[in-house]
Parts: C-alpha cells; structure tokens; sequence
C-alpha cells in the first residue's frame, strides 16, 4: 500500500488523498507537518516537501501534480481523472492551471502574514500577490458559471472539480481578502463538492 505524508490542511496534500479515494487506489495516510515534525518527515523526505508519497516498492515520489500523475497509472480502467480527448485534455489543464496557481498565491499570502516579521512585509509585493490570486479566481469563476453538466466535465467530478473545490476551501478559510460573496458560483461549487464522501472523509479543519 502507498503512503502519503502530509498534512490536510495543505491544499497540495488534500488533492493528492482526495484524488486517491477517486481513483479507489488505497493508502496509507501519515499526517506528518513540515513546521512541527521537521525531523520525521526529513527521515522519509530529505527535502522535505509535502506531500510525498512512498511507493510499494519504497520510491519516494513528490509535487501534487507528479505524484498524481503516477497514481493515474495505477488505478483501473474507467477510473481516471482527467479527459481523454484533445480539446477537453487542454480544458482541464486550463483550469487545473488556474486553481494550483490560486493555491500557490494564497499560500504565499498566508506565509507573508504568518512566518515574515510585521516590520519586514514588503506591502508592494503582498498587493500584487493579492492581485494575482484575484485574477485567478475571477477566472475560476467564469468556468464554473460557464458549465451546464453538474461537475465541469460532465456527471462525475474529475481532476479539475477536486483541485479547484480544495484550492477555494483552503482560499476561504485562509486568505481574509477574499469573500465568498465575491465568487458565488466557486462557492456554491466547492460546498456541493465538500458533501461528497471523498472529501467529507478527508478533512481540511
């Protein structure tokens, strides 16, 4: 059985255990934080970055995105996350693009706020980090007001419903910025997809 090292309230970590239960691949979930288990996780990970996962045969494997795209060969047929035709393929990139850049700005906001000294937050950069998140949302936004199917791509949620649901419960929960009333349809979106088994059974709180 695969082991995943990480803590859920990573938006990185998150996708990568929720994508697991969808793909019906199990594992082993080793809830272990960068910041306060630093030595445990670096006697698995020397790098330590998470999330990692450790193959059956002991491979350790790390970046949401890459270890995703192993676990896509690992599970059965009819299974798999992401569209299989050209133009859908692209989508789905389009949109997982714009959900891990959001996550990737959120994060860099919450570490502003949270690790750098008051007296050393450079308040230019923090704006135009802010901006970008903004941008990437308003984008988010447009795809799932967009959509006429219940999840983007159809009746089942696959890659981009996961990434962009976790990525907004991590933003709304995070980032005092940012409103829900703001992005309505990605909050009603994420919500639907929080009531699902997978994700109710993996926690973000």
């Amino acid at each position: 059985m695969v082991r995943l090292i990480g803590m859920w309230d990573s938006p990185y970590v998150r996708r990568v255990a929720i994508s697991l239960k969808f793909l019906e691949i199990p594992f082993e979930a080793d809830q272990v934080s960068v910041f306060r288990h630093f030595d445990a996780f670096a006697a698995v990970n020397p790098v330590v970055k998470a999330p990692t996962l450790v193959t059956d045969d002991g491979l350790v494997l790390m970046d949401s995105t890459l270890i995703l795209d192993h676990a896509a060969l690992l599970a059965a047929p009819g299974r798999q996350l992401m569209p299989m035709d050209l133009n859908g393929h692209a989508q789905a990139h389009r949109i997982l693009g714009l959900a891990l850049a959001a996550c990737e700005k959120a994060v860099q906001i919450v570490y502003e706020h949270n690790l750098r000294p008051a007296e050393k937050l450079h308040r230019p950069w923090l704006e135009r980090v802010q901006g970008q998140l903004s941008a990437a949302l308003r984008l988010l936004e447009d795809e799932m007001r967009s959509r006429e199917t219940p999840w983007l791509f159809g009746l089942r949620p696959l890659q981009p419903d996961i990434t962009s649901a976790v990525a907004w419960r991590f933003i709304n929960a995070m980032v005092d910025e940012i409103k829900s009333s703001t992005y309505p349809g990605l909050a009603e979106f994420s919500q639907r997809a929080e009531a699902l088994p997978e994700f109710v059974s993996t926690p973000f709180d």
